[in-house]
């Protein structure tokens, strides 16, 4: 049979047959259509004249299909109904509630204050790149600690740089920022200008983060309440590689001494040491500037150390005017230690261990440069912050005071142990690194050095010898 075309859609032919289905294809019969595309055309029926050439099954069975097709239609017409019933007795459904507007994070204000420039005696050699924006590479490295934290605990902490200018006293820029509500000041400045901010009115309700000065006397006779010390005092600096000197057994220190102040302070920690673990310094020779283009490194230096026996040569020059010059020019053949030389410091390029490392990396991709140990105070100084907001839950100035100053203290350095402050003096317990050039030869306390509570105490001035005692 030919394939025809229908375009009937639930409609009946001239002759009484129902067709289903759109722009369908199908094969006539005898008793109906076959349609090609899966739809259905029902048989045609014809009237019954008593002889037809029709199948005499042909009435039945189309009745039967078209009860079928109006028992299904009426179903469909009860379920929708039914459909719209129901919709009708809830009513419009209402859509979801609008969530409330997350709230904004705290926000804790930090400032920073260092000299615009820093004044030196010497400046580093051009080889050495240094970082020069004076730890605030490290209070920022900090501050992303930080608020990476933060975004868990809904916290926000925020960094602003304060230069202090050869024309403003740093006492009156520091006044500046707590009249604009900063209560958490970092400074990168002098000791005595250290002083003159701690003793503010002013000042008296904050905390000031010194990360410039090691002077033993900020902790000591001049220490104050809103005063937390980040650097590793002289007198740890000159414990810690007293404690080393006195392992290796080199017990015979040449003391040079340099010109400057911060020299003789160096000396005097020296000194004390010494006697404190059982050294002993047998001779002491001042270092003298002078402009005489005769002296020279070669010449002067074999005779500045000769005419004595000692095991090593102890350097005090903080401001780095000699003491890199002595190094393979002793009149002797003896290792340099001190402010050159072996260095305790609180930290350094080639420290590595207990996942330093990553903290090395991170400031390098910052800032191009490796982290020195004003920037590694400064980022304890955020992040002894940050911490204490965390513990606390709060960005309140009370609660997070009373947390640093507390036993509850338990500060990540990367220095194998936790670190906390002191609470007679406001100085940060850590470890001391003892580095060579390009090389970290050993960590103090020293194993073998004992403490009845932390054997950190070994380093500096414990409680029963301080004279800072402050009220916990």
């Amino acid at each position: 049979m030919p394939v025809q075309p229908s375009f009937l859609a639930h409609a009946y032919d001239s002759d009484g047959a129902a067709s289903i289905g759109k722009s369908s294809r199908f094969l006539n019969g005898p008793t109906g259509s076959l349609v090609c595309n899966g739809s259905f055309r029902y048989p045609k029926v014809m009237r019954h004249t008593g002889t037809s050439n029709h199948d005499p099954q042909a009435l039945p069975q189309a009745f039967l299909c078209r009860l079928r097709s109006a028992c299904l239609i009426v179903c469909l017409c009860l379920l929708a109904y039914g459909s719209v019933q129901a919709a009708a007795k809830k009513g419009v459904t209402k859509p979801p509630p609008t969530p409330a507007a997350t709230p904004a994070p705290d926000a804790l204000k930090i400032a920073f204050l260092h000299p615009a420039s820093t004044p030196s005696l010497t400046q580093p050699p051009f080889f050495i790149a240094e970082d020069r924006s004076g730890g605030m590479q490290g209070a920022r490295l900090g501050t992303q600690d930080n608020n990476t934290t933060g975004q868990f605990t809904r916290q926000h902490f925020e960094l602003l740089e304060a230069e202090i200018t050869d024309d403003v006293a740093p006492a009156e820029k520091a006044r500046q920022m707590l009249a604009q509500g900063f209560r958490h000041l970092i400074v990168n400045l002098p000791a005595d200008a250290i002083k003159a901010i701690a003793a503010l009115p002013e000042a008296q309700n904050a905390l000031i983060y010194n990360i410039g000065s090691s002077d033993d006397e900020l902790r000591g006779v001049a220490c104050s309440p809103n005063l937390l010390h980040l650097l590793p005092s002289r007198a740890m600096r000159a414990d810690a590689l007293a404690q080393y000197l006195s392992k290796k057994r080199w017990q015979k220190l040449l003391l040079a001494v340099g010109p400057e102040a911060a020299d003789q302070a160096y000396a005097a920690a020296v000194r004390r040491a010494a006697a404190r673990f059982g050294l002993k310094i047998v001779a002491e020779r001042p270092w003298q500037h002078t402009f005489d283009e005769r002296r020279t490194p070669e010449s002067e230096i074999p005779v500045f150390t000769q005419g004595v026996e000692y095991d090593i040569l102890v350097v005090a020059d903080e401001s780095g005017a000699f003491g890199d010059l002595l190094s393979y020019r002793t009149w002797l053949s003896r290792p340099v230690a001190g402010t050159q030389g072996l260095m305790p410091v609180g930290w350094h390029y080639t420290h590595e261990q207990w996942g330093a490392i990553q903290l090395q990396n991170r400031f390098k991709d910052l800032t191009g440069v490796w982290m020195s140990e004003v920037d590694y105070a400064a980022w304890l100084a955020v992040r002894a912050i940050g911490e204490a907001a965390t513990r606390t839950k709060t960005m309140q100035f009370e609660p997070i005071r009373g947390f640093l100053r507390g036993p509850e203290l338990s500060l990540a350095g990367f220095k194998g142990v936790p670190l906390s402050f002191r609470p007679w003096d406001g100085q940060l317990r850590q470890p001391v690194l003892l580095a060579a050039a390009h090389s970290l030869i050993a960590v103090s306390p020293i194993e073998g050095f004992l403490h009845p509570k932390t054997e950190l105490d070994t380093l500096g001035y414990d409680q029963p010898e301080s004279q800072c005692h402050l009220a916990p």
